[in-house]
């Protein structure tokens, strides 16, 4: 592949030109940890690039893998030495990394997904998928058998507990509305206090936390911990019908074809699309700027059902999709501490 470099702290990113090709756009990302694969946030923002690279605007995209946090300053260092047009940083936890290195190379151009950096060589992209959230907690409580759903993240960062507050104010509307008392384990917004996994890539972690929310009624989990959530994917296969998901960041039946059966939905934060933009913007010379992606831009979504289509009732998607609209409205105000302004 084309530009694809699969390194930590090592030589700058690399790409193949054609030969007789005119001048090329070359867009370096630079992952969290997890890499590309990890079906999630990082994996978004590759499809992003990837999307760009087809965009038939001569434009040559490559990556590097950051293993720990360490390696997100020399990382996009690197980038700044192999001469990118653009540098992707993916994730909030790179934010203060790619602050330093912008500072410091101020004719660099730099894009940032999950931050938000007041400079005018980076293009900050932000997501508020509480929107979208709180339909998965209406969703959850409208499904959950047992009267308990749960909620966890991989650390406790704005980026993440933005979902889980989304989360608990979805189960919360649903009990005003319904008259239920559908519980949530995991997360408490008032407290800002719940559990974590400290790792978006242990799936050993994401299976634990599952399996104690289990043994305490949970029957539907949402995970927004990246990789680490396959851990719960797999508890959730295992319970043959008895406990299922609702995904993060990626369509889930299509970030995790193998799990797409316990999969009821997924909160999609649109980073593919942000980061395609960010980097044909960049290449047509347009620099720095802000994205916020909300229910109204399609920047967060509600995936589409997909097994689970003929399982939800009518009634429940229909609200569901009215939440949506309410939310848009402001009818509907949005609770959490964690959403961009």
């Amino acid at each position: 592949m084309c530009g694809l470099v699969l390194a930590g702290c090592g030589e700058p990113p690399k790409e193949d030109k054609e030969p007789g090709a005119g001048k090329q756009f070359k867009a370096c990302m630079v992952t969290d940890i997890g890499g590309v694969d990890d079906r999630s946030f990082n994996a978004s923002a590759w499809a992003g690039m990837k999307a760009a690279e087809d965009s038939g605007d001569n434009i040559k995209v490559s990556y590097v893998a950051s293993d720990s946090e360490s390696d997100y300053e020399p990382n996009l260092q690197q980038g700044v030495e192999g001469e990118c047009a653009l540098i992707v940083a993916v994730g909030g936890l790179m934010a203060d990394a790619t602050t330093k290195v912008a500072e410091q190379n101020p004719k660099q151009q730099f894009a940032i997904v999950d931050a938000f950096i007041d400079a005018e060589n980076v293009h900050s992209m932000q997501f508020n998928t509480a929107q979208s959230s709180v339909q998965a907690g209406y969703l959850a409580a409208g499904m959950s058998k047992t009267g308990t759903v749960a909620t966890y993240g991989g650390l406790k960062i704005p980026p993440v507990t933005i979902f889980m507050d989304g989360f608990e104010q979805g189960v919360k509307h649903y009990n005003e509305v319904k008259k239920k008392n559908v519980k949530v384990l995991g997360w408490n917004s008032e407290k800002q206090n719940g559990s974590f996994a400290e790792s978006f890539t242990d799936k050993g972690k994401g299976k634990a936390l599952a399996d104690n929310f289990v043994s305490q009624g949970a029957d539907i989990i949402f995970p927004v911990a990246g990789g680490t959530g396959l851990g719960t994917a797999s508890v959730a296969q295992e319970s043959k019908g008895k406990v299922s998901a609702i995904w993060v960041d990626h369509d889930g039946c299509e970030a995790a074809e193998d799990f797409c059966d316990v999969f009821i939905s997924s909160v999609v934060k649109n980073i593919p699309d942000a980061v395609e933009k960010a980097v044909t913007s960049a290449a047509e010379g347009e620099a720095g700027g802000a994205f916020l992606g909300t229910l109204e831009n399609k920047g967060t979504f509600l995936a589409p059902y997909h097994e689970w289509d003929g399982k939800v009732p009518a009634e429940l998607k229909t609200e569901v999709e009215q939440l949506a609209a309410d939310i848009t409205s402001g009818k509907i105000k949005i609770e959490s501490k964690a959403q961009p302004q």
